[in-house]
Formats: C-alpha cells, structure tokens, sequence
C-alpha cells in the first residue's frame, strides 16, 4: 500500500488539551506521508481529552490510546508509548501543536539519504490564540557545545532513528528531570555519539504564549540547573562552561512579560 515505505511511529503525551487535541490529530491525519502510527497517552486528564482521543481513535485504526490512571508526567507517559512503537522512526509530537503537512515526508527522506545522523528537526512557526508570529530559526548542525546555549533541536520537531531510543531507553522519568526531560534526552543522545540536523524550513506550528513563561518558576530554573550540570559533566565540558548551568536560574527572576516580549524580538516574521 505504502511502495514499502519505512513505518513512522508518532509519540505523544497528553493532559488537560481539550482545547487543542483534535486540531494536533488532525495535523498529523494530514501529513503527505501516510505510513505512520500515533500513539497517545493520556496522563488521566481530567477534562474530556480522553474522550476526544478515543473517538478519533475509532474512526481511525493508525491512532493507538493509552490512559494512565494517576498523573505520571510527560517522560513517564512518552515511555508508555515508546513501549508500543513498531516504526522504524519515531516522531515526537505535543497536544497543542501542529505539524505542517509536509513534516514526515522531507524529514524521512532526509534520514533515509543521511544515515550518519540520528535525528532532524525543524525550525517553527511560533504561533497564539491571535495567530501565527514569527518564524523561530535553529542552528542546522548543532554539536554538543550547542548544548551550553539550549536544545540543539526543538523537541517537538524531532523524527528520531529506533534506534536511538533503544539505546539511550528512553526518557528519564524522574523527579530530578522533570519540565527538564528533553535536555537531559539530549546530553545522553550526544553521550552516545549521535549527532544531530536541523531542517531550517519551518516544518512545525509551536504554540507559546505568556502562561507558557509563567511555568518558568525559580524552583523549575534550579531543577533545570542541576540537568545542565550533570550532562556537562557527563559530557566532560571544561569547568569554566558550568557558568551557563545559572541561565535558567536567572531568567526564572526576569518578570514574565518583558521575557515573553524579548524572545518576540529579532525573529523572522511572517
């Protein structure tokens, strides 16, 4: 049916989305790609995400749902499904997001001719409730020293080789890690000796607004912190570089309005 085309397996977590679920579903029932699987858990939301998922679950046999019955967070619930997988690749993909339709297509066929790397992402477009705001641009190959200024990839972006995963287990689901889990993905993934590529096109819809910058709490900057400390030593960064391990700290004083209207600035607008 698919010409033998590799399986893509879509991971996501989801909780309290109502809102934005089917939008996020739908955005992959688009893709131009068509051999894929989605599997979804949900972290026993207590709104009707559940009943939404399960219904377009129904009417669509490539959507598998998974239900936790207490909250076990994003990295425990991305586990869950990574249990599940039966892809050759698999795409990360968040509940209130939403993939552009040609995602899968240039990402696999950019795995397929690259095989030295083990994943690619994409730049975004960064969108509100108002609309969409401005292109979010990302270096195209990003080494393990790019792990001192942030992500090397917007995570949501990210189709990832199998096998990557099976190599690094996952996500971990800890207390230490967690609102922190794709840093530490990332300090393991380059412990491994993969590297990674970045498509520049804008592939990806991010939603962001002020609430997402209220979640940068001092107690969220600290735990971050601490992630950036343990992979700069795992990856043996010079001691002078565990200064950058203090930025999440710091920008968690920064008021969140004028930190939301500073990472408007010198962007790419639409």
């Amino acid at each position: 049916m698919y010409n033998n085309e590799p399986l893509i397996s879509v991971i996501m977590g989801a909780y309290n989305c109502e809102n934005t679920i089917e939008k996020a579903i739908q955005s992959i029932q688009n893709q131009t790609y068509k051999n894929w699987e989605f599997i979804i858990c949900d972290d026993c939301s207590s709104d009707n995400t559940y009943s939404i998922i399960s219904k377009i679950a129904k009417e669509d046999n490539r959507i598998h749902v998974l239900h936790n019955n207490q909250n076990l967070q994003l990295a425990a619930s991305l586990n869950k499904c990574l249990e599940q997988v039966k892809g050759e690749f698999v795409a990360r993909m968040d509940a209130d997001d939403e993939s552009l339709p040609e995602r899968f297509e240039k990402q696999i066929q950019f795995l397929c001719e690259n095989n030295e790397y083990g994943c690619v992402g994409s730049s975004v477009i960064v969108y509100d409730n108002t609309g969409d705001k401005y292109i979010r641009t990302i270096s195209e190959n990003p080494d393990k020293s790019f792990l001192k200024k942030g992500v090397p990839c917007w995570h949501p972006t990210i189709l990832v080789r199998r096998e990557v995963y099976v190599q690094l287990q996952g996500y971990t689901a800890s207390s230490e890690t967690r609102r922190a889990e794709d840093m530490d993905f990332w300090f393991r993934f380059y412990k491994s000796g993969y590297v990674a590529h970045n498509l520049l096109e804008p592939l990806y819809r991010y939603h962001e607004s002020i609430d997402d910058y209220k979640k940068r709490s001092i107690s969220a900057g600290i735990q971050t912190a601490k992630v950036y400390l343990r992979g700069f030593k795992l990856l043996g960064f010079k001691k002078i570089d565990y200064l950058y391990a203090l930025k999440p700290i710091l920008t968690s004083f920064i008021p969140k309005s004028i930190l939301h209207k500073f990472h408007n600035m010198h962007k790419s607008y639409l």
